[in-house]
């Protein structure tokens, strides 16, 4: 058994999560967790939703509320939706908890107290109408690299290269268009050159082991070659406050958002430990150098996740060209692989929610079952590739293959057990054809465990779904509905108790991905319906004396080991209703309309 940390990209708060952005961090992050689970280690899976950055109070002002206002509002949203999808969060907090600000703060005061924090004299973006400063990502123009138009104040898309918005030419806000003015300010810059000897070790490390997919580690090595020190805190007044004399009462200097939107990772856990009444409990994941740590996101966090994160944990630790100590955290684990999934378009398009290109995943679930979304994203999302949601291919996926493969296999072997013996019946000798179709579907536990255990998500749901129809294969070859003769009751019998173990073992396999189907399919076959626990959404309060708040939680202990578990003989089985619905073609219509704004 191993302690494995599932960090899942943090969610901005300026407003509700679309399925394109779900489809990158939540779903595969629960997938991954599951199984995990499943297979016997010890998981910590924590989040929480980032509320702080300029882009915060801009969406507080489009909605005429304060920006703790929008981030109480679009926190329980997410929570909402992300519980809704099924997501199974240890924790999933929020950055404005106390919790947050204090750990962050001690990060901040261990890479100070190292020497990896340089005051610099800088060039900050004003917005000439309203004099607020400008976050790099809300300003664009011409990269002074390789000459990309449409490069972002933080960093070139086209070329990887981190940026600064004076670097750019024709810099303009995004927001309103207007030329941005540059003025002297004073910041706090991670001296990264410092560290990029250690981030080069470790990442030579990382790609050593053949696990981290090409793209992430050759950007993130990419990148190093172009390093330089990076600002850490920015002219705001919504942030956490710099803990240091002469900063910590200025009320327009605060800590990038990026540097405390990642340490949620390590504050989450700190948080999860506190509430479970054993403070020092994330230390088993943190500070043991076997535990290991995988980190969910986009491609366009990379950066975040494979140099800025790193780079804070090495110079809290020391481990830069400047030397150090840790502080009270101790020495803190580099992440053993970052997991990044690339885009998802939908009908051909980028999303934007001022172009109407969108779905939010609350509007979906509102209208779909979470496992047909969830089947979707892991048989054709965007994995290793740009991938396009269209309604035309979401409503043929549920249809010809959860409903007529799987849903259908389920459906069958419920209804036979049902009529013919009211309960699962028990085997009698077993065919050659029987055990072969048994061999199948056990050999998926190792198939398919292991290409989760890669995040090779869409090759292990084809596998999965594979042995789904070699089942249905066996079944239709077998044809028990034939056999109706009462000298042939028994290998009517053995057929059917046959099916009830594929569809049991298949349901576990499955799991992973389809977690209330998985309930719904146990069910089916009597059981309770718990073999895939969900979470839940609870009110907290602060810890440190803040205002209460919405958490996801759950209790995961009961998670069925990633096995074969043979069913028994006598269990009653009623007559099934149907796990998955099927969609009429005219929702492709519908939400093509619907789109369309008609």
């Amino acid at each position: 058994m191993s302690r494995v940390l599932s960090a899942v990209a943090w969610p901005y708060a300026n407003g509700p999560r679309h399925i394109g952005h779900v489809a990158g961090f939540g779903v595969p992050s629960d997938v991954f967790s599951r199984y995990m689970r499943m297979a016997g280690h010890d998981v910590l899976m924590v989040s929480g939703t980032d509320e702080h950055g300029t882009p915060i109070l801009i969406a507080a002002d489009e909605a005429g509320l304060s920006p703790q206002g929008l981030a109480d509002r679009n926190h329980r949203i997410i929570a909402e939706d992300l519980a809704a999808l099924g997501v199974s969060y240890d924790l999933y907090t929020r950055t404005t908890t106390r919790n947050h600000h204090a750990v962050v703060q001690e990060l901040f005061l261990g890479v100070h107290q190292n020497g990896y924090f340089v005051e610099q004299t800088t060039y900050g973006a004003i917005s000439p109408s309203t004099g607020r400063t400008l976050p790099d990502r809300y300003i664009e123009g011409t990269c002074p690299i390789c000459g990309y138009d449409g490069a972002r104040g933080d960093q070139c898309d086209n070329c990887g290269n981190q940026l600064d918005p004076a670097d750019l030419k024709n810099p303009v806000s995004r927001i309103n268009g207007e030329t941005p003015e540059f003025v002297e300010t004073q910041h706090f810059f991670l001296d990264l050159p410092a560290l990029a000897e250690a981030l080069g070790e470790w990442l030579d490390e990382r790609e050593a082991t053949g696990l981290w997919r090409p793209n992430v580690i050759r950007f993130s090595q990419n990148i190093l070659k172009e390093i330089r020190p990076r600002a850490m805190t920015r002219d705001i007044d919504w942030g956490i406050a710099v803990p240091l004399e002469g900063w910590q009462d200025n009320p327009t200097k605060k800590l990038y958002v990026w540097f405390d939107a990642v340490i949620g990772y390590l504050s989450a856990s700190i948080e999860w430990a506190r509430r479970l009444g054993e403070p020092d409990r994330w230390r088993d994941w943190w500070n043991d150098p076997e535990a290991l740590s995988y980190y969910f996101m986009g491609k366009d966090n990379i950066t975040f996740h494979s140099q800025i994160w790193p780079a804070e944990l090495l110079a809290y630790a020391g481990k830069g060209a400047k030397g150090g100590e840790p502080r009270e955290y101790g020495e803190l684990n580099l992440p053993t692989e970052v997991v990044s999934s690339e885009f998802l378009t939908m009908e051909g398009k980028k999303f934007s929610s001022s172009k109407r290109v969108v779905i939010y995943v609350r509007d979906l679930l509102s209208r779909y079952q979470p496992d047909a979304f969830r089947y979707f994203v892991a048989a054709a999302g965007p994995e290793n590739q740009d991938a396009d949601f269209t309604w035309s291919e979401f409503v043929r996926r549920t249809n010809d293959e959860l409903v007529a493969g799987w849903g259908n296999l389920v459906n069958r072997t419920a209804n036979l057990i049902a009529k013919n013996f009211g309960e699962i019946p028990a085997a009698g000798p077993l065919a050659p054809e029987d055990e072969a179709v048994l061999a199948v579907v056990e050999e998926a536990f190792g198939t398919v465990g292991d290409l989760i255990g890669r995040h090779r998500q869409k090759q292990a749901i084809g596998e999965a779904m594979r042995a789904v129809a070699e089942v249905n294969k066996y079944v239709s070859d077998s044809e028990p509905w034939k056999l109706k003769g009462e000298d042939q009751r028994e290998r009517l019998a053995t057929i059917l108790h046959v099916m009830a173990q594929c569809v049991a073992d298949l349901n576990l396999v499955l799991a992973p991905f389809l977690p209330f189907s998985a309930n719904l399919v146990d069910q089916a076959l009597g059981g309770a319906g718990d073999v895939a626990p969900m979470p839940r959404l609870e009110e907290v309060e602060d810890l440190d004396g803040g205002a209460g708040y919405p958490i996801i939680t759950g209790d995961y202990s009961a998670t069925p080991r990633w096995e074969r578990r043979p069913v028994v003989a006598g269990t009653p089985v009623a007559k099934p209703t149907p796990v998955f619905t099927k969609l009429d073609p005219s929702v492709v219509d519908e939400e093509l309309a619907r789109l369309a704004g008609e």
